[in-house]
């Protein structure tokens, strides 16, 4: 996966909705601005989505220059949180469930009645 390719050791969630026209520079400076975190932290994935729900984009340091990654979703959205505008630290399982098109921090798991299966 990516996290083995590009030394990805930490993974940080843009809760909220950031503009996805933003390139490179605009990405770097709200992480900067707000949510008061280092953009050029090596090894530190930063994800953003925008108002529609079925794209992300990443931005990554490696070290001697950036890496902005785009992720789109051919059938169905993800399910971003939309309630804090604060940057929430993901797991590698939380990160794993994102890209499934969960919510990493919400997880819903419904409870089943067996008498109503039969």
């Amino acid at each position: 996966m990516l996290e083995d390719a590009a030394g990805i050791r930490r993974v940080v969630l843009a809760c909220g909705t950031v503009g996805l026209r933003k390139g490179i520079d605009g990405l770097a400076m709200v992480i900067g601005d707000k949510y008061k975190q280092n953009p050029f932290e090596k090894g530190t994935l930063f994800l953003f989505c925008g108002k529609r729900s079925d794209r992300c984009k990443g931005l990554l340091w490696m070290g001697t220059g950036f890496l902005l990654l785009y992720k789109r979703f051919e059938d169905g959205r993800m399910s971003w949180p939309r309630n804090t505008e604060q940057a929430a630290e993901l797991t590698e399982e939380q990160y794993r469930y994102l890209m499934l098109g969960l919510n990493p921090l919400d997880l819903k798991i419904k409870d089943v009645d067996p008498s109503k299966i039969c």
